[in-house]
């Protein structure tokens, strides 16, 4: 009876797979990955050749030439997203190189995506706490209304995430300085020395608030 079982098993297996030869259905599969793999590639070398750009812009000593750059910087990141739209990276790309130009609310929304949860697992916990960072900074720079509080609990998860990062720490306690916490603030600015022992931000801080 086991052996009757057996090959019905067996001569179903084998017609599943005429059928699916038949319709070519395992050359599509393959050719999807094909160009999946092609894409992760034209996508990644869009990103480098835009971080590439964007550090040209930063280190640019004048003005027009660093904006020229950056909005290279800008259309590589766009190409890269069109590309590979779940990449976080490039998100965060895109973001860096508006901020530079000084389009802030532009900026925050493209960081908004690269930490949606369609776009955040491609990023490892310390990229996730560097991207949380860079959106609190954007947050404490606009000054909108309610923002320290969103931007305090950007902070709190990315020093978290990567506590190595002494100016998140700095931002943290400026933070909690702007909402008159006191012994947080202190403790923040106390971690990024510890972090970082030469931080002149953390240490005048600390001198301010009288520790």
């Amino acid at each position: 009876m086991w052996a009757d079982i057996l090959l019905q098993v067996v001569l179903i297996l084998l017609m599943v797979f005429m059928f699916l030869a038949m319709h070519g259905i395992p050359n599509k599969i393959l050719s999807k990955i094909r160009l999946r793999n092609r894409a992760d590639v034209q996508a990644k070398r869009h990103f480098v050749r835009g971080a590439q750009l964007l550090a040209r812009a930063r280190s640019s000593k004048t003005r027009s030439a660093s904006n020229s750059l950056a909005k290279e910087a800008l259309d590589e990141a766009d190409k890269a997203i069109a590309t590979d739209p779940k990449d976080a990276a490039a998100h965060i790309l895109k973001s860096l190189a508006l901020d530079l130009q000084g389009f802030k609310t532009s900026a925050l929304d493209s960081i908004d995506v690269a930490l949606s949860p369609l776009c955040s697992k491609s990023l490892n916990d310390p990229e996730r706490g560097d991207a949380l960072f860079r959106r609190a900074e954007l947050k404490v720079a606009m000054a909108r209304r309610g923002q320290v509080d969103s931007a305090l609990a950007d902070l709190t998860e990315a020093v978290s995430l990567s506590p190595d990062n002494d100016k998140a720490f700095c931002l943290l306690g400026e933070c909690y300085e702007a909402k008159k916490m006191r012994e947080e603030s202190k403790k923040a600015y106390e971690d990024a020395l510890r972090v970082e022992p030469q931080s002149t931000v953390a240490r005048e801080a600390l001198d301010r608030l009288g520790s």
